[in-house]
């Protein structure tokens, strides 16, 4: 590709994924997390190395507008440019919703909604000087569906899929396409780390404990992968998806066809 791309939240994850599978095309990288430690800058440079491209790291707190925004302007001002922006960074709270900690909601709706909208605000002045760009949001199936207790969560992830939208239709004519990846249940190391405290609780073996407790809602029965998402990234990120802009993509094996 030969592009530059920032992903928000990327040490880990599907975010990682997504920042491998776009250097792998050729791509400069932009790695992000509100973290400040040496293997964040040596995972950088392994993506560089391997891959034949410069990739730096930038903290960056996304509960923060100005850093959100920082963000942006740091790594273009290092690349010169900026043709994709991934919006991956996210936090989960559970709880019913009169007990639900204020705090906890106001860090959700910050990290996983309002971030988003502040770093397409910094990104599009750029892209529109370049005369094109690629946004993707990483939103959920729970941007299009909703489950009891994650009141924060479904609200922000639907507030993605709402802003997408709108985004898409305020760029149509400057060859800017914005859309939404919901994953479903992804194995993810977080996701992964779960799995033996289920086995407990459940008193269940690792394979009926994903497929009737975790996996309850998901169809296939099957996990996705951090690769399946990042590949979704790729290709709307290509020039074969110019023509798709304000979508939706569902990665949840057969979730939200329910």
């Amino acid at each position: 590709m030969g592009k530059a791309a920032v992903i928000t939240g990327s040490t880990s994850g599907i975010g990682l994924a997504i920042a491998r599978a776009l250097a792998a095309e050729g791509c400069s990288i932009a790695l992000n997390s509100f973290t400040d430690r040496p293997e964040d800058e040596a995972l950088a440079g392994s993506i560089s190395d391997e891959f034949g491209v410069e990739a730096f790291y930038v903290r960056a707190d996304m509960a923060k507008a100005g850093e959100c925004r920082r963000l942006v302007e740091d790594a273009t001002r290092r690349f010169r440019r900026l043709d994709i922006l991934v919006n991956n960074v996210g936090i989960q709270h559970v709880a019913p919703v009169e007990e639900f900690p204020t705090e906890r909601w106001d860090a959700i709706l910050a990290i996983n909604l309002s971030s988003a909208f502040h770093t397409i605000a910094a990104a599009v002045p750029h892209m529109k000087r370049q005369g094109g760009g690629r946004i993707v949001n990483i939103a959920s199936a729970h941007g299009l569906r909703a489950s009891p207790f994650k009141s924060a969560y479904v609200a922000a992830k639907h507030g993605v899929v709402g802003l997408t939208k709108t985004v898409a239709l305020e760029l149509a004519e400057e060859h800017i396409t914005c859309n939404a990846v919901c994953p479903g249940y992804v194995l993810t190391p977080l996701v992964e780390a779960q799995i033996p405290d289920q086995m407990k609780a459940h008193n269940m073996d690792r394979e009926t404990v994903v497929r009737q407790v975790m996996l309850a809602k998901q169809p296939t029965r099957e996990f996705a992968t951090v690769e399946q998402m990042a590949a979704s990234v790729v290709f709307l990120c290509s020039d074969m998806a110019a023509q798709i802009t304000g979508t939706t993509l569902s990665i949840d094996g057969g979730w939200t066809a329910q």
